[in-house]
């Protein structure tokens, strides 16, 4: 397969109606079309519209994989929920992600290529795991910028001296660590904005919740569960944002992007050097057991005395590739036993006896050559 393109779109706060899913089709007659979403994947040529327009016409996310190593994902929110004063500290470039408001909704458009994936992937499976982003930014959850913000860092765009933008990082949600693996976002990079930077807000208790529930105005309160009633999803999201917590840290000063940076060097440099002491572990076991298992060998091959040197004969006979390789390994371990034993000229006699009776079989005396035999 010389090209693969995934495409995956989901409505969120309303199914698509029949004249969406009639235009939707109108593009792909092999789509997968349902009432909240539109799947496809193209190995020769490529989707018949323009994903951007399909986002903002009928969708709430959607997500791209392509196996040369692109990667997308955009979600659409409604603009009144965000606070996009909130979103400028970060000072994202457009080429990681994109935020533009259109019409009633803000677009939030990331993007991140030559992504050197280790295994196949087809794409599926991606949004499902990612789509709860969006109600997590909704609920007031900025830490998805925050990971973004770390790629431009990684990138060395981010000046040294350049803060990292409250709120922190960790703990990381599984929609967020999910993303940072959708992203390839550097792992050594993640554990330092963890160990530096100072936790991001804590999600209320249920006793918090419901006692922030109870001071509500009384006019509030109708004014929400009236909201409910009428079918308005993100009466849920407001209410989260409304209660949620500030950082408990969060007057202290982040790490800035030199920072950052230099700590994730060091834990790269850790990480490879505790690598090297496990391989190094590994092979020494790897190689004491190679030694056990070649001692019994011996000892075994020790006890049959004049029946190996019978063996050694039997199998020059055979005169083919493999009996030559066999007789060369039990020559080797018959001289290594004969060195231990102090037996070593008698082993050389023999030896040289073999060598000279079969002194017309080049291929023979070639293995033997390279067994390091005289």
């Amino acid at each position: 397969m010389s090209e693969y393109q995934y495409y995956e779109f989901q409505a969120v706060d309303r199914p698509l109606d029949e004249a969406a899913r009639a235009a939707l089709r109108a593009i792909s007659t092999r789509a997968r079309i349902t009432a909240t979403g539109f799947v496809n994947s193209y190995e020769w040529g490529d989707i018949k519209a323009d994903p951007r327009e399909l986002l903002k016409r009928h969708f709430d996310l959607f997500l791209y994989l392509a196996n040369w190593g692109s990667r997308r994902l955009a979600l659409r929110l409604p603009k009144h929920l965000m606070d996009l004063d909130a979103l400028d500290r970060f000072q994202l470039d457009d080429e990681v992600a994109s935020l533009k408001v259109s019409g009633e909704h803000l677009v939030i458009d990331i993007v991140r290529d030559e992504i050197e994936a280790e295994d196949w992937d087809d794409g599926s499976g991606w949004l499902a795991a990612l789509a709860p982003l969006r109600a997590e930014i909704l609920a007031g959850d900025l830490r998805l910028f925050v990971l973004l913000w770390l790629i431009q860092v990684e990138y060395g765009w981010t000046r040294d001296e350049t803060v990292m933008p409250a709120p922190g990082l960790v703990p990381l949600t599984g929609p967020l660590a999910a993303l940072a693996e959708f992203l390839a976002v550097d792992d050594d990079l993640l554990e330092a904005a963890a160990r530096l930077a100072p936790a991001a807000s804590a999600d209320p208790s249920p006793a918090e919740v419901e006692t922030a529930i109870r001071a509500l105005a009384e006019d509030d309160k109708v004014g929400l569960l009236r909201r409910l009633h009428d079918g308005d999803a993100h009466v849920g999201a407001e209410l989260r944002r409304r209660f949620r917590k500030s950082p408990a840290k969060a007057d202290a000063a982040g790490p800035t992007a030199g920072e950052l940076r230099a700590a994730a060097q060091s834990i790269g440099a850790e990480r490879r050097r505790a690598a090297e002491e496990r391989a190094a572990t590994e092979r020494r076991k790897r190689d004491q057991e190679l030694a056990e298992v070649r001692a019994k060998r011996l000892a075994a091959l020790a006890k049959r005395g004049e029946a190996a040197w019978r063996e050694v004969e039997e199998q020059i006979a055979l005169r083919n590739a493999a009996g030559y390789d066999r007789a060369a390994t039990l020559l080797a371990d018959l001289g290594e036993i004969a060195a231990t034993a102090g037996a070593s000229e008698l082993f050389a006699r023999r030896l040289a006896d073999i060598r000279a009776r079969h002194d017309r079989k080049g291929r023979l005396t070639e293995r033997l050559d390279k067994a390091g035999l005289p």
